[in-house]
């Protein structure tokens, strides 16, 4: 059985500006639209929603691999400029056991620093992953907490 390709009722491409240029079905033209994952983290291909420049959902995606290429890629292209969650992959060491405490770390996107304002910033988002909210706004995802070496995982488990 084969999956139904969804009917797109829009063209989508990158303006000379760069920005995302949206032409609907009455041949409107919406300029700085934004896709948004409904669930970045949990299904990150699915639920996108595109957004107009002031903030209205103009289209709704079900899924991103139901999507023909061109259009998929220009999407992934957009959502990988705006979700940037680097993968925790060692904690090398910790200023203190106590919050706000300095982090470094390596991640799949190199090595930093970070700082953990409070407990409370790592989320548990399954059994054995995490997101951790640094101080300067950027997440970080441990996808595995099993996966890590022996040391990092005794110094995680001190603030769980």
């Amino acid at each position: 059985m084969s999956e139904a390709i969804p009917m797109i009722s829009f063209k989508l491409e990158r303006h000379a500006s760069g920005r995302l240029l949206l032409t609907d079905s009455q041949g409107q033209h919406h300029l700085g639209v934004v896709p948004v994952r409904a669930f970045p983290i949990a299904a990150p291909g699915e639920g996108i929603s595109l957004v107009g420049s002031e903030g209205h959902e103009l289209a709704w995606l079900e899924r991103l691999d139901s999507l023909p290429a061109a259009l998929r890629s220009l999407l992934e292209e957009e959502l990988a400029l705006r979700d940037f969650v680097p993968v925790i992959t060692r904690i090398k060491s910790v200023s203190s056991f106590g919050t706000p405490s300095t982090w470094d770390v390596e991640t799949d996107r190199g090595d930093t620093s970070f700082v953990l304002k409070g407990e409370e910033d790592i989320r548990r988002l399954s059994r054995q992953s995490l997101l951790i909210a640094a101080g300067h706004g950027v997440h970080f995802s441990v996808k595995d907490m099993g996966a890590l070496d022996r040391a990092s995982r005794r110094l995680l488990e001190r603030f769980l």
